[in-house]
């Protein structure tokens, strides 16, 4: 058994043991919810996790090089209040909308990577910076107005009902296939594309990246446009699936994403991870509160209580197995 653990990668291991957690936790709360393992339970909680799925995406990107960027929730806001307005006067359709997403996040998440790589100001004061900001643009632009589905084209109150196909009673949504396609396509790069292994390079050791040639300064700049890019997104599932946008839209976005990374295995001080632990992660996490909405026996001023918790023992199983791993490897060398 001893020799087996040794051969596998803290990080598969990781993951292995994220999917038994996540198993345990939906058999506990099959037991105490009635009805629970159903279609429509299901549909819900794949469709919560297609929400902030991409975010996650983007905010692994930026923390595997040793950064943060906690304006995705201001971001994901103003994008889903500023194109719903826009969609008001001007119907793009499905593909240009999810395009215009897409680049007016990167140019916002531009902001961002210029100051923390160019600017060498610490991500975390650069992005509390741009939360403020981008939120008082919301603020200010919507003028105490509320974007609501009427004003806008149909397909956009239709776009949470499409499916890609039907097994049962359950429904593979079209937001939950564009949020497995980001994750897809992102974790293919990251294990496939030697540009894209850059990030680990200069999260685990940046001057050693630097000495090797990478340009660490240009990682880290296109990290926060990627982050970026996926919190607009994030912005589009949001308008479409709520339709009714307000200032407070994209409220917390930061905390949940940083949350569902570290509990998927993204370490916290950068330089690994990977795309299946943050959809794992994400999983995990919209299983927990979905499933504690239905499940009276906690209060809901309990809820955050323990997805704070849920961080700080990911983080410490991660610092445990990985000391531990490093001193039986170090044993089996001697």
């Amino acid at each position: 058994m001893m020799s087996l653990l040794q051969k596998v990668h803290p990080q598969n291991l990781r993951l292995i043991a994220l999917a038994i957690v996540l198993v345990l936790l939906i058999l506990f709360f099959a037991t105490q919810i009635d009805n629970y393992l159903s279609p429509r339970m299901l549909n819900r909680i794949a469709t919560s996790a297609a929400l902030f799925l991409p975010v996650a995406i983007g905010q692994a990107l930026v923390v595997i090089t040793r950064n943060v960027d906690l304006s995705v929730g201001s971001l994901v806001g103003f994008l889903a209040f500023f194109m719903g307005d826009m969609l008001g006067h001007y119907d793009l359709g499905p593909v240009l909308t999810i395009v215009a997403f897409l680049v007016l996040g990167g140019c916002f998440g531009a902001i961002n990577g210029t100051l923390v790589s160019y600017g060498r100001v610490p991500s975390i004061i650069v992005t509390l910076g741009t939360l403020a900001i981008f939120r008082a643009l919301l603020i200010e632009y919507s003028d105490s107005r509320t974007i609501t589905t009427d004003s806008m084209p149909k397909w956009v109150a239709d776009f949470p009902q499409l499916s890609l196909f039907t097994v049962g009673s359950f429904d593979l949504r079209m937001t939950v296939a564009l949020a497995l396609a980001a994750a897809l396509v992102f974790g293919i790069a990251l294990s496939r594309l030697r540009s894209a292994r850059k990030l680990y390079a200069v999260g685990s050791n940046p001057d050693a990246a630097i000495m090797s040639g990478i340009d660490s300064k240009r990682v880290v700049f296109w990290a926060f446009v990627l982050s970026g890019a996926m919190a607009g997104l994030g912005g589009f599932m949001f308008l479409v699936r709520f339709g009714n946008i307000t200032v407070g839209a994209g409220l917390g976005f930061e905390f949940k994403s940083v949350s569902e990374i570290v509990v998927g295995g993204v370490n916290i001080f950068g330089g690994s991870g990977s795309m299946l632990g943050v959809v794992l992660g994400t999983v995990l996490v919209d299983t927990l509160e979905n499933s504690l909405l239905r499940w009276q026996v906690i209060s809901e001023f309990w809820r955050d209580a323990l997805l704070g918790m849920l961080i700080i023992l990911a983080v410490a199983a991660d610092t445990f197995m990985t000391r531990s791993f490093t001193r039986l490897r170090a044993k089996k060398d001697v």
